[in-house]
């Protein structure tokens, strides 16, 4: 079968590889784009020109990862200075030492292959490509979010047909996208569980919209189990059970990757959470959603007030008690709740009607995605699970020296046992790096680079001319704001609480004029960011699969590319079955 390809021990060996890797070059990631001129980070780090960077970087695409790279040490450091001397060399050893250079991971046509044969299904089995080319209601999300449910619903509906189960749990089910399709779709019986009751509300109105076309759906999913023949072959749409939506390549024209690098990104985002005091929140916070994943972080029940609290509360009784006035009717096969949930929560005390079911979770932010393989591995009655994380700079690390954001003790990073023996730690602004999108970037879908130098030159000033350069408030996102140099620092010290009148329109002026030559270093610098990215997340992914391996009553597990990069730089599942 497809998920035993990889033993846990050849599992440990690449692990062992990717940490060899990062041990010389996480230094590159974790160093603050922020204090990138306070320190002289390019002259620490970089000995080599920024041209060479950006060339090394760019040409990348046309190498492939070199043998030499086996017995090569130093990835192109200097063992004595410790600085980067070959950039070429470095580049190759990150594509060897991410996810698709290391080869760990199960092709999804291979995957779902092998839960189609183990479920008896002897018909010829999908392309990946008609898997993504699957037809969803177009009406209520964007081509993005399509993609995603409809590639993450055919692997859910496969594993439960496997586990021979017909209920699902959705952690962390936002909106709800994924839930109404697969219980709509798929007849599954779905349990939408998300901590902001925002987010279950939009849930509920939105499934109430989706209830009209419920009929039609069973209709056409009962019209394909009898193999009736497509008559739109050819007429350059994709139908399939009844659901019309355009090709996705429509999807492009709608959701271009956008910019490049180069100064003038403006209209960034924000993607990070707001109380976030950390001065290297502002990298990620400038950052345009072409280049990093969304996300939205969960928030703890002790960070609740008792008002919303009981709300919680009243809501998921009001839920259970419709629920049971419904008898099994259409309406009840997708149920938004209002929950925070760890592996300790008792889900037959949310859900009264629970069953055996399979555990999902598409983009759960932060530390939910380790929650989410803990409580698999620690309910009996989760039989399957498909985690899609994201949002690693929101990770918790049990080795982080500061030991910030840990709930109850249990941590986020690392998962595995192989890992926690060995005090494996990232660091955060390693994590940020690892939310940068690379196949994005290398498309053209560049950096803010502007943003992130004001505020790299804003940070000099704050170090020349105040005292409090390393104050604990944050800038946000005053670029987009700002008509000028002058104006972005005036704006910044104002929100900072500063006296900006201490400074004139020349003086300003004098540091953007001082650094602006010294632009391309940064460019350049953050280049290297985006290489290591593949690699970081890949470790924090191959954590979370051999945590997985290490359980005894985890039968099968593997991790699998679903979506296209380009579309969902968040794109690998780790899929697990007892």
């Amino acid at each position: 079968m497809a998920f035993n390809n990889l033993p846990i021990d050849a599992l440990k060996k690449k692990i062992d590889e990717v940490i060899r890797f990062l041990s010389i070059s996480l230094s590159i990631a974790n160093a603050h784009t922020v204090d990138f001129y306070t320190r002289d980070v390019w002259s620490t780090f970089i000995s080599a020109s920024p041209d060479e960077v950006l060339r090394a970087v760019n040409s990348s695409h046309d190498r492939t990862g070199a043998a030499e790279e086996e017995t090569n040490t130093t990835f192109g450091f200097c063992n004595t200075t410790k600085k980067l001397l070959d950039v070429p060399g470095l580049v190759r050893a990150a594509k060897a030492h991410s996810l698709s250079g290391l080869e760990v991971c199960v092709h999804l046509e291979e995957l779902m292959d092998s839960l189609r044969l183990l479920t008896g299904n002897t018909t010829a089995g999908v392309s990946i490509g008609e898997i993504w080319d699957r037809s969803v209601p177009d009406e209520f999300m964007n081509c993005k979010k399509a993609h995603e449910v409809r590639a993450m619903s055919e692997v859910v509906n496969s594993l439960a047909k496997y586990c021979k189960v017909k209920q699902v749990i959705d952690v962390g089910s936002g909106k709800g996208y994924l839930c109404s399709f697969l219980s709509m779709q798929f007849n599954l019986q779905v349990f939408g569980i998300d901590s902001s009751s925002t987010n279950t509300h939009g849930a509920q109105e939105r499934n109430r919209k989706l209830k009209k076309f419920s009929r039609a759906y069973q209709k056409n999913n009962r019209a394909m189990k009898n193999h009736e023949p497509s008559n739109n072959a050819g007429d350059g749409t994709t139908e399939d059970k009844g659901l019309h939506v355009a090709p996705s390549e429509s999807c492009a024209s709608q959701e271009q990757v956008t910019g490049d690098i180069s100064p003038s990104n403006k209209g960034i985002d924000c993607t990070v959470d707001q109380n976030d005091c950390d001065a290297e929140s502002d990298f990620l916070n400038m950052l345009s959603l072409d280049v990093v994943e969304d996300g939205s972080p969960r928030v703890h029940p002790s960070q609740l007030s008792e008002e919303e609290k009981e709300k919680r509360k009243r809501e998921n009784l009001e839920r259970k008690a419709r629920e049971g006035k419904r008898n099994g009717s259409d309406d009840s096969l997708f149920s938004p709740l209002t929950s925070y949930v760890t592996a300790e929560t008792e889900l037959k005390m949310l859900i009264t009607e629970l069953e055996d079911a399979v555990l999902v979770g598409l983009h759960t932010c932060g530390d939910l995605a380790p929650s989410t393989l803990r409580m698999f591995s620690a309910k009996n009655e989760l039989r399957a699970v498909c985690s899609v994380g994201c949002c690693y700079h929101l990770l918790s690390e049990e080795f982080d020296p500061d030991r910030q954001g840990c709930v109850d003790g249990v941590c986020g990073f690392p998962m595995s046992q192989f890992l926690k023996d060995q005090s494996c730690f990232c660091g955060r602004n390693a994590r940020m790096s690892a939310c940068l999108a690379l196949e994005r970037v290398s498309a053209g879908g560049g950096l803010p680079m502007e943003s992130l130098f004001y505020r790299a030159v804003l940070h000099v000033i704050l170090r020349d001319h105040y005292d409090c350069y390393k104050s604990e408030k944050r800038v946000g996102n005053v670029y987009s704001k700002a008509s000028s140099f002058v104006d972005y620092v005036r704006r910044a010290l104002r929100k900072l609480d500063l006296d900006d009148a201490k400074l004139s329109d020349s003086i300003i002026q004098s540091y953007h004029e001082h650094y602006s030559p010294r632009m391309n270093e940064m460019v350049a610098f953050n280049m290297l960011k985006v290489t290591l990215a593949p690699c970081i997340e890949g470790l924090i992914l191959l954590d979370r699969l051999c945590y997985l391996k290490e359980q005894e009553n985890v039968s099968h597990s593997a991790l699998v590319q679903l979506f296209d990069p380009l579309q969902s730089p968040r794109c690998y599942a780790v899929v697990g079955i007892k």
